[in-house]
């Protein structure tokens, strides 16, 4: 992975110390919070229900084993022992007092992590396929060119004050892991029959009150031309984007508003007027970042594992959590291992100190000393021998994050809510945890089979309830908590928003509401049919009767 150099160290000790001369002065009253207000957006503090909650970057969602112990000692130091894992890859601290955050930006800034830009009207953390530069089917490693992106945007001059805040996600394979469609700007690589490398550019996906699937504007982009095209795109979207109105602001407005032909017409012209050369990236530069992403550390293994396939055969719990959270790799005798924070009955993302340690442990011990976090706030150890695989199994099984769920019904995505954010109409986690609990048996989870449940406490829809296979959105109905819910969605290569099932419900019915789409699903679907699947072909109505007919 790569690795900061001096400059970016440099760069993030010399932010953390004015950021610290920041918080002095509105401690001591020099400041009112409205003036302060943006210094700290700046710095990724906000100010939520019960206390500031510091969101902290995780470039493409990658950690090593000393930023995962740090993530852990300031959780155990400055919060309440654990930390919440977000849908942008970011961590988030809720607990955070004022006068400690200069010195979490400091000790961030020891280990090459910070919070800069993971708020605001700017382009925020870049994210990208947790699979990267595992997986036999991508074209190339995303990790380098959100590196790449990275490095372009942090602190960009022109784009630091965006009509909004600004997300981009990158995936290397034919396989969306990343939902680039749902992103202001989504890049997917392809490599055609002369191995010439491309970008397939969409734009304008998002979520929130008005939510879009991204439009592609060009198929094949040169990937030397990459940061270029960037420009045209934001300096497109810097000159039309709404600024008189938050809720109109957003690029998927923009597109929407003038279509995505006129809006790739406006960015090629742009494009065609820029001096390319002096944008985009030398390719000696370009192999610099390439470098710190170069495979290093792998063993010639034989494909198959002896004691993988033994551990598989004496221990159901182990076959289990093989068949559902261990994915094979492009290198022989290697696995992916998801580690699930989505034990039955807890907090969906949180992960304590403790286990960050313990998962730091791991990847420095079986996994080339990394770690990722996906966006479906799990964890992951991407280069583990398949001999280790029983042993990673059974210290994450001991720790609770073994849980064998991953991409099942109680793998549920959900926002902080109303225990938390002061966006929020209602509360998500105590939801979440009554799905999931309802959908423990892990016989049952299994013959439901994939099912993505992603809950949303507003309409901001930190939570992604617009592309679950089933969303729910909770909402304020004369001050009591109502959830709505939607089917069909879907954040993959089918991407989707989900079409709203009916009146919202109060939440002592929104289990129930899940219990009856899954009787449905099972009663209703062919073979090898996924729950969306099965919606698709059924349509909302049966689904609709089945849910509202006990109102009647």
């Amino acid at each position: 992975m790569y690795r900061y150099d001096d400059i970016d160290r440099e760069m993030l000790a010399d932010r953390a110390a004015e950021f610290r001369q920041q918080c002095v002065r509105r401690l001591a009253g020099e400041i009112t919070e409205d003036q302060f207000k943006p210094l700290r957006l700046m710095n990724g503090l906000y100010l939520q229900l019960h206390a500031y909650m510091l969101r902290i970057a995780i470039p493409y969602g990658a950690l090593n084993s000393v930023q995962l112990r740090k993530l852990a000692d300031i959780a155990r130091e400055y919060d309440r022992g654990y930390g919440h894992f977000t849908t942008r890859t970011n961590l988030q601290l809720h607990w955070i007092k004022l006068k400690d955050a200069p010195d979490i930006l400091d000790e961030l800034a020891t280990v090459g992590l910070h919070a800069i830009q993971t708020s605001g009207n700017c382009i925020r953390n870049l994210t990208a396929d947790p699979y990267a530069g595992a997986t036999a089917d991508e074209v190339d490693d995303p990790r380098i060119w959100a590196e790449v992106i990275r490095q372009w945007s942090t602190f960009h001059p022109e784009f630091s004050f965006l009509p909004r805040k600004f997300k981009i996600a990158v995936t290397g394979s034919p396989k969306d892991r990343a939902a680039i469609r749902v992103y202001d700007i989504g890049l997917r690589l392809h490599r055609d029959g002369e191995g010439a490398l491309s970008f397939e550019v969409i734009v304008g996906g998002g979520q929130g009150r008005a939510p879009h699937i991204g439009a592609v504007i060009r198929e094949r982009l040169p990937v030397r031309r990459l940061l270029s095209y960037m420009q045209a795109i934001l300096r497109v979207y810097n000159r039309h984007g709404r600024r008189d109105n938050p809720n109109k602001a957003r690029i998927k407005i923009l597109v929407a508003s003038l279509g995505a032909e006129e809006f790739a017409r406006q960015v090629e012209e742009e494009w065609s007027l820029t001096d390319k050369e002096a944008v985009d990236l030398p390719d000696t530069e370009l192999a610099r970042i390439r470098a710190g992403f170069a495979p290093t550390g792998f063993e010639a293994l034989p494909p198959v594992s002896a004691a993988y396939e033994k551990a598989k055969a004496s221990s159901a719990a182990f076959a289990r959590f093989a068949r559902h959270n261990v994915v094979a790799h492009k290198q022989p005798g290697y696995a992916l291992v998801h580690v699930s924070l989505k034990a039955i009955g807890e907090t969906p993302g949180d992960c304590s100190a403790d286990q960050m340690e313990l998962v730091a442990d791991l990847a420095e011990r079986y996994s080339l000393d990394e770690a990722r976090v996906t966006y479906e706030q799990n964890l992951l150890l991407p280069h583990v021998k398949l001999d280790d695989v029983p042993a990673v199994h059974e210290a994450l099984a001991a720790a609770g994050l073994a849980t064998p769920n991953i991409a099942l019904i109680s793998d549920i995505i959900a926002c902080p809510g109303l225990d938390y954010c002061a966006l929020a109409n209602a509360r998500a986690i105590p939801i979440a945890q009554d799905i999931a609990r309802r959908f423990a048996d892990p016989v049952l989870a299994e013959t439901i089979g994939e099912l993505k449940i992603k809950i949303s406490g507003c309409i901001n829809a930190c939570g992604h309830h617009h592309v679950g296979h089933i969303g729910i959105l909770g909402v304020d109905k004369k001050g009591e908590e109502f959830y709505q819910l939607t089917l069909g969605g879907s954040a993959d290569d089918d991407a989707a928003i989900g079409q709203v099932l009916g009146p919202a419900l109060p939440a002592d019915r929104v289990t129930s509401a899940i219990d009856h789409l899954v009787e449905v699903y099972l009663r209703e679907r062919r073979q090898g049919e996924r729950f969306l699947d099965t919606f698709r072909r059924a349509g909302l109505g049966v689904f609709k009767e089945a849910v509202y007919a006990e109102a009647h």
